[in-house]
């Protein structure tokens, strides 16, 4: 139902991504309506909107920006269009959720976050893991000194079954892409800054994605500000499933979050012992999240707080991401200093 005090929100991309934002923006938040989907396929976000019954639907992204009915924008487009749009959302006046990665440049991410600040509007980045109620819980354990002075962090992160190569062809390697939600965990679950990043990383998985230039296997071991040492494992296939896990060790204890599964049934015979296996992918293991991060999002421009994932923290785990790939290619540590200058102090 619309009523003059909805939000009224475009979705620009209709793809896997574009698709979920879409329908909780259309079904699952309050206070919210998804007016318009935008997409080069039009077919794709025709089926969209008449799954969804969204009113409108375009080809060109264009049409959402200069509708002045439209509060914000949901930016689920490929990430080579992510900077341009957020730098052309803020000078419409539009309120910004954007998909990671901003860019991979850093030129282009700043350049957006500079747009933003200077039309005053929200940007959020979608770091949906930061909304997970059982990784939530563990950064609250934290924050609350529960865990004493961290220590040791560790994150296991291994998907089902790797991407397409023609994907890995455009993801910005494994560290841009994969990896980039490690590194956002890493920060938020120590609520300390890294400093220096040493990586391990080999092709173990899929010899094509090695021919098209990029790893599917590593351990990156992470130095942070507070002096506290990270480990992240990463995995391009886990033939049992989407495998998701951290632990936080500290002077005062230990707090750990496992796999979701379908059902917390144990079997017990004389075979063994006998569980369910994780959640598959993504969708299943971190739908709730999504909706979470949204509803945060839309809290945030109601009562004009700061969104919960800022600008600068869609730039910080690029960073790391590219110093990652550097100590892959140089077989060092590399400090994150050596990267780039600090970020721009935006207010």
């Amino acid at each position: 139902m619309t009523t003059k005090n909805n939000l009224r929100f475009g979705v620009i991309g209709a793809g896997r991504i574009g698709k979920i934002h879409a329908e909780n923006l259309a079904t699952r938040i309050p206070g919210v309506e998804a007016t318009t989907i935008a997409d080069v396929d039009l077919k794709a976000a025709q089926e969209t909107a008449t799954k969804l019954r969204i009113p409108t639907v375009v080809e060109d992204y264009h049409a959402i920006l200069s509708d002045p009915t439209i509060d914000a924008v949901a930016i689920c487009s490929s990430t080579d269009t992510h900077a341009r749009i957020v730098i052309e959302a803020a000078q419409a006046g539009k309120h910004i959720f954007c998909e990671k990665p901003i860019d991979h440049d850093l030129s282009k991410i700043d350049a957006a976050l500079e747009a933003v600040e200077k039309a005053g509007v929200k940007l959020q980045i979608g770091f949906n893991r930061r909304f997970d109620p059982n990784f939530r819980k563990v950064r609250s354990m934290v924050a609350d000194g529960k865990i004493g002075d961290v220590q040791i962090l560790r994150i296991t992160s291994r998907d089902p079954a790797p991407p397409p190569v023609s994907y890995v062809k455009v993801s910005g390697g494994m560290f841009l892409d994969m990896t980039i939600h490690d590194f956002d965990m890493a920060r938020y679950l120590s609520g300390s800054e890294v400093e220096e990043v040493y990586t391990a990383a080999g092709v173990m998985v899929d010899p094509g994605i090695g021919e098209a230039g990029d790893v599917d296997t590593a351990v990156i071991t992470l130095r942070f500000a507070n002096g506290a040492i990270g480990t992240i494992d990463n995995s391009r296939k886990a033939v049992y499933g989407y495998d998701q896990r951290v632990e936080v060790f500290g002077s005062n204890g230990m707090v750990q979050a496992h796999n979701n599964t379908p059902d917390q049934d144990v079997y017990f015979n004389a075979d063994g012992v006998h569980s369910a296996k994780p959640l598959y992918f993504f969708l299943e293991r971190y739908m709730e999240s999504f909706v979470v991060e949204m509803k945060e999002f839309v809290q945030s421009i109601r009562e004009n707080t700061s969104p919960p994932v800022t600008g600068i923290d869609g730039r910080i785990p690029v960073v790391i991401g590219m110093a990652a790939k550097k100590s892959y290619l140089e077989h060092r540590p590399v400090r994150l200093s050596e990267i780039t200058a600090p970020a721009l102090q935006l207010s």
